[in-house]
């Protein structure tokens, strides 16, 4: 089969070492700050308005069918907005990201907030809890397992999310090294920043896992 079609494994090893300046020094720092910043901002927003939908059932209402119809519209149709509100900068990448990893985070912690135990919550308002101590007592630490669910899902498709950010429009980063590299044929050069992008997206998903032991490990001994 031709080296074009599908590289060899040390054809591909041979275009990393060659690029390797270029992958590591220059396109990874752009594409992992991209990604690292739409995540914290997909946890900023996603608890913020799981909180809102958990509190208010009017905000639920609301907020729940935009959510979903966010995920049904393809990215690449929203691409013309992104362009024109933030331009060929760096928030138009993050947007991207926030765009595709804000669902998961959102949901799944606000799943987490409604499964709290209810004869636990009823004991709390029989003692005479108010809302915030019931929220930060009893159905905030049972959402933890929900929204480390839900961060371990962004974390792996926000890789996807900066590399479709940087295709609609930027200079580097990862996605952009691999455009380059398909375009012109050069197909080892793909694969290098494929096998790049994975392992990116798989120690992303590791880090969020170990964070998830150690809460746990945590939360466990203080319930001892």
């Amino acid at each position: 089969m031709p080296s074009f079609i599908l590289p060899a494994p040390s054809q591909i090893a041979t275009a990393f070492w060659t690029w390797r300046e270029a992958l590591l020094l220059e396109h990874l720092p752009i594409t992992l700050a991209e990604t690292l910043a739409g995540l914290i901002v997909s946890v900023i927003l996603g608890v913020a308005v799981a909180a809102a939908m958990h509190l208010s059932p009017v905000v639920n209402r609301l907020v729940y069918p935009v959510i979903v119809a966010s995920q049904t519209i393809p990215v690449i149709a929203l691409s013309p907005l992104f362009l024109f509100w933030f331009g060929y900068s760096f928030a138009q990448k993050v947007a991207v990201v926030v765009l595709i990893t804000f669902f998961p985070v959102a949901v799944n912690t606000a799943d987490g907030l409604r499964s709290a135990d209810r004869e636990l919550l009823a004991w709390m308002r029989a003692s005479g809890a108010d809302r915030w101590r019931i929220l930060r007592m009893v159905e905030a630490p049972n959402a933890m397992p929900h929204f480390f669910t839900g961060l371990k899902q962004a974390a792996t498709i926000s890789v996807i999310g900066a590399v479709i950010g940087e295709w609609l429009g930027g200079q580097s980063g990862l996605g952009i090294f691999g455009r380059r590299a398909s375009s012109s044929l050069k197909t080892p050069e793909l694969f290098a920043s494929v096998i790049l992008l994975a392992v990116m997206g798989g120690l992303l998903f590791s880090l969020v896992s170990w964070a998830e032991r150690r809460f746990m490990a945590y939360r466990s001994q203080d319930h001892l």
